[in-house]
């Protein structure tokens, strides 16, 4: 970073200036309900500014967060609210800033992986970040949605409650479902007051918030449903189930509600709810990328996860951008046992920073990107191996879009 424009972590006192300029970046207004949200989640010592003189022209932050990942959880680095004011643009202040954010993670030994949602497509491929997921734009119209005959609904009920009564309900089903759900992060307190966030801004027009929770016949809850109306649209903001009955049931309910003629729902790729209805074609899906994952240490972050099938494998890695990264290293898998060690064998397979980071989750395969011509295959059978070994269960998902946090 040339010294006209430099960077350092912003204090406490500088917050509402730096909030300003990222809320005017993004076309909002620093007002409550607004970025102010937030507020209570971000932490300074982790956010930095770009100064012009005294005034604060871009900036990006870091929320530290548990991840999980296939087979495990790990640390990872959520980054957030990224922005250069408009007059300040292509002059290297975004560049240095996720420079700065990288090597400051690999100097301290801090969380190995770093993931973000993309407000355009375009702008973090060239900082070694790669789709590692995708989300499913979920929209149907309710009166052709009906769940198919002989759906196992179990015999629990769904009662509509309060904020106040909700909340540590929502807190252990979430805690519960994020712990096999590949892409989910753990949600202390702050980032729930960020996640329930419900001021005019949130509601864009449409109702507060309402808590349907789902009980079995025993009382115990195991699934959740947050959910606003917007003229004749049912807006499900989240949706969270630990039992098949309870995910089938909360459905039953949001598909029943009276007054509403559509539906409108961000799930995984894989959502079963097409697979529960009668007609699939009732709810349309368009897929968009969700989490963008940047491998901060290469070695910490693919020993942190776990392989689907024993794995011997060389991989060259070209990354510019952190080029403690670069190189060959070698990964070896067989169960709970995984190591990635630097080497001087000849490589399996050659690929950047970028596609590591989209086959990180499992989600996207090192086959798709081969066929694109994304990865070189030096050893034949390496990247159907490769691939095969990185998928897991399920598709990941982030399911809380902007959730490092939600504005």
């Amino acid at each position: 970073m040339t010294a006209t424009y430099p960077l350092r972590t912003i204090g406490a006192h500088e917050l509402d200036a730096w909030a300003r300029m990222i809320t005017t970046t993004y076309g909002q207004d620093w007002v409550d309900g607004g970025l102010r949200n937030a507020a209570v989640s971000i932490e300074p010592g982790r956010t930095l500014a770009a100064y012009d003189g005294a005034e604060i022209v871009g900036g990006a932050s870091i929320y530290g967060r548990v991840m999980t990942v296939p087979g495990g959880t790990t640390p990872v680095a959520g980054i957030t609210l990224v922005a250069v004011l408009p007059t300040h643009r292509r002059r290297g202040i975004l560049t240095a800033m996720m420079r700065r954010q990288l090597t400051d993670l690999h100097e301290s030994g801090g969380e190995p992986i770093a993931a973000l949602n993309a407000a355009e497509a375009t702008i973090y491929g060239r900082f070694g970040y790669g789709v590692a997921s995708h989300v499913a734009e979920v929209r149907g119209d309710k009166r052709l949605m009906a769940l198919r005959p002989g759906a196992d609904l179990g015999d629990g009920t769904i009662r509509l409650l309060s904020r106040e009564k909700a909340r540590p309900l929502l807190e252990k089903v979430y805690d519960t479902a994020r712990r096999t759900s590949v892409g989910w992060v753990d949600r202390t307190e702050k980032f729930w007051e960020a996640r329930l966030a419900d001021g005019e801004p949130a509601r864009d027009g449409g109702t507060a918030l309402r808590f349907a929770v789902h009980l079995e016949a025993g009382g115990e809850v195991t699934g959740y449903a947050l959910y606003r109306s917007k003229r004749d649209l049912v807006h499900v903001i989240e949706l969270a189930a630990t039992t098949r009955r309870s995910y089938a049931a909360m459905w039953r309910f949001l598909i029943d509600l009276d007054a509403h003629t559509g539906l409108a729902y961000d799930g995984a790729l894989d959502e079963p709810l097409n697979h529960l209805l009668t007609d699939p074609r009732a709810a349309r899906t368009t897929l968009i990328d969700n989490l963008w994952v940047r491998l901060v240490d290469i070695g910490r972050a693919l020993t942190a996860r776990r392989y689907a099938t024993p794995l011997d494998l060389v991989l060259e890695v070209q990354d510019p951008f952190c080029p403690w990264n670069a190189g060959r290293h070698r990964l070896l898998a067989d169960g709970d046992t995984v190591t990635c060690e630097r080497t001087q064998a000849r490589p399996d397979l050659r690929l950047t920073a970028a596609e590591l980071g989209a086959a990180y989750l499992g989600g996207t395969s090192l086959t798709s990107l081969a066929a694109a011509g994304r990865v070189e295959e030096f050893r034949p059978g390496a990247i159907a191996a490769a691939s095969l070994a990185f998928r897991w269960e399920r598709e990941p998902f982030h399911p809380s879009g902007w959730a490092f946090p939600a504005f």
